[in-house]
């Protein structure tokens, strides 16, 4: 009986050893996920707005033909990144509905068009559909001194509320959200 219970042990402890080693875990994304919200304070639980997007890098390419203008693009890499507003909010005259929404941009020469959209769960911007759109924006655009090698976005405090800040390259553009 002893050696049966052993035996037993021997074999659940196999068992587990070959199911952990059997897990395959994938390398890191060459975009990673990031977050910007606000309050930027990590202390700070009661947050009124935040956008979840992949971080593309430059690697050497050009910005106008990874975020071509005239096109509607995802907002960063892999999954279009998605805004969360945790109260209703204004874009522009448009006001919006606490939720979550798709965010795209819309590169331009002076100016890019921000779209708020209530696709959700969507890879790229490949099925895209204007008719979702929630509001749209065209903010201008201003030139940085220095390139920022990966996408980067951040949300700052401005009168009446905040501006979604967005680089990459040289390429700056603020967002203006209003109602926080």
């Amino acid at each position: 009986m002893k050696n049966k219970s052993i035996l037993a042990a021997i074999g659940f402890m196999l068992l587990t050893v070959f199911s952990v080693q059997a897990q395959k875990f994938p390398g890191m994304d060459k975009s990673p996920m990031d977050a910007a919200s606000f309050p930027t304070s990590y202390k700070e639980s009661n947050k009124a707005i935040k956008i979840t997007y992949s971080r593309p890098q430059l690697k050497g390419r050009e910005l106008s033909k990874l975020a071509p203008n005239g096109e509607v693009w995802r907002t960063g890499a892999n999954e279009a990144a998605e805004l969360t507003l945790y109260k209703d909010m204004k874009l522009g005259d448009s006001m919006i509905k606490a939720g979550t929404y798709t965010f795209y941009l819309i590169p331009g020469e002076k100016e890019w068009t921000a779209v708020v959209s209530t696709d959700l769960n969507v890879w790229g911007s490949y099925f895209y559909n204007e008719a979702n759109d929630v509001a749209r924006l065209s903010v201008p655009v201003s030139m940085g001194d220095e390139s920022l090698e990966a996408f980067s976005m951040v949300f700052s405090e401005a009168d009446g509320g905040v501006h979604l800040n967005i680089g990459w390259d040289k390429v700056r553009i603020a967002v203006p959200f209003s109602g926080n």
